[in-house]
């Protein structure tokens, strides 16, 4: 099929590409629209046959595929300040999705710019967060950038309503179609989480069946002895995990996530199943396993409440809360984050000792902890030494605090009597 005979051509656009069912349809799609396409797949961790998925691109016209392994930024430019941040949105969920975006983006932004392409294009649909977080970064980073999401284009999506559509127009131009069943949901996967959506899992009642999981085994059936770490931390961020078991000790950051995955992911720990909100307003199911970065959240929780100053944790804990909604909606590149990374990144200096924890049947313990930069006093906080601390002060401090609550409750009373005459 000649471009001619389909379109003028229309100049070059990058397509963040999966290998999937979807963006294969998407890259054929644009060629019949008149760009010449270059597909770019990022290797950030997710279980993939980089090479299959080259050649099946190829094979479907892109003019060149880059395969980037961006998974050792990711960890380090990404998931690290999270962990610094102790990064939740809405109380549960460790951003797993939400931080790759950004750092994928980033590379097709890069990748753009290399081949003197106009456009990107992405695969996410119209109705999520990644659209929104792909873009963000693509004009925050490239601000002449034109974007082609043909999930929002009514002469794509209407031409594709379901996945039975799609089949049939991969079927016509020669698209390679999974042998294997679709499962009824979709997933995504990078090195730090899974997640999985849609499809059954869209009515909110119905359990996860057995075997949805993937990077982590039932608790029910995992190892009946724990796993014992110690993970070292510097300026908030581990640089060293040891197993109390066989010694074993990983150092360098990717190595040292991956090691943290298979161990959780063994044990059965980081799971979730929760409704959360998205940023266009609705709310959605996801089920996610987050193993490493729930290890990381609950050993680094534990060392920074150990060595920070208490008022220094409060604002702290305030900036953690307004960054991780920035990250879920896809504000990584804007100055406001860029500003709490700073800001969050200060307060780690002192943040420095090894905590030694337990992985055990979908629970992490934590055992003890000890650091150089500690602001625990034993002697202060012991109920054998007095040390500098003079218990009779304790009473004017009393009193002192209770002023406030005595005349709010005098005044409450008086209020009362008037409003029973």
């Amino acid at each position: 099929m000649e471009q001619s005979a389909m379109a003028q051509p229309k100049g070059t656009v990058v397509l963040a590409y999966s290998g999937g069912l979807d963006t294969s349809c998407i890259l054929v799609w644009l060629k019949e629209q008149g760009y010449d396409v270059v597909a770019y797949l990022a290797n950030i961790g997710q279980k993939e046959d980089f090479e299959a998925a080259r050649k099946k691109a190829l094979a479907l016209g892109a003019k060149k595929v880059y395969i980037e392994d961006i998974s050792k930024e990711f960890v380090e430019e990404f998931i690290w300040p999270a962990v610094q941040a102790n990064a939740l949105y809405e109380d549960r969920y460790l951003l797993g999705t939400a931080l790759a975006r950004p750092c994928i983006a980033r590379k097709l932004v890069e990748i753009a710019q290399r081949e003197g392409a106009q456009y990107v294009a992405h695969g996410a649909t119209g109705k999520g967060n990644d659209q929104v977080r792909f873009e963000l970064t693509c004009y925050a980073l490239c601000p002449k950038i034109k974007v082609v999401a043909p999930w929002r284009l009514p002469e794509f999506y209407q031409r594709f309503p379901g996945r039975r559509e799609l089949m049939d127009y991969a079927k016509k131009h020669g698209i390679p179609v999974p042998v294997t069943p679709q499962t009824p949901w979709s997933m995504d996967e990078n090195l730090m989480h899974i997640s999985y959506e849609a499809g059954i899992l869209e009515n909110p009642k119905n359990q996860a069946p057995p075997g949805l999981y993937t990077k982590t085994r039932d608790p029910a059936t995992s190892p009946d002895t724990p796993d014992v770490l110690e993970i070292e931390f510097e300026r908030g961020v581990p640089v060293k995990v040891t197993n109390a078991g066989d010694g074993a000790t990983r150092r360098s950051a990717l190595e040292l996530f991956v090691y943290l995955n298979d161990i959780a992911g063994k044990h059965g720990v980081g799971r979730i199943d929760i409704v959360e909100n998205r940023f266009v307003g609705m709310k959605s199911r996801g089920i996610y396993e987050t193993p490493a970065g729930t290890i990381l959240y609950h050993a680094h929780l534990d060392i920074e409440a150990f060595t920070m100053d208490r008022e220094v944790r409060k604002i702290k804990q305030g900036l953690a809360l307004k960054f991780s909604e920035l990250v879920y909606n896809g504000f990584w590149h804007s100055p406001e984050c860029e500003f709490l990374r700073q800001c969050i990144g200060r307060s780690q200096e002192a943040v420095v000792g090894t905590v030694r924890l337990s992985v055990f049947k979908g629970q992490v313990y934590i055992l003890g902890r000890e650091s150089p930069r500690s602001l625990y006093n034993e002697e202060l906080v012991s109920m054998n030494v007095q040390g500098d601390y003079e218990p009779a002060d304790a009473t004017g401090f009393i009193n002192i605090n209770s002023l406030r609550l005595k005349e709010y409750h005098r005044l409450q009373s008086k209020v009362t009597v008037k409003q029973d005459e």
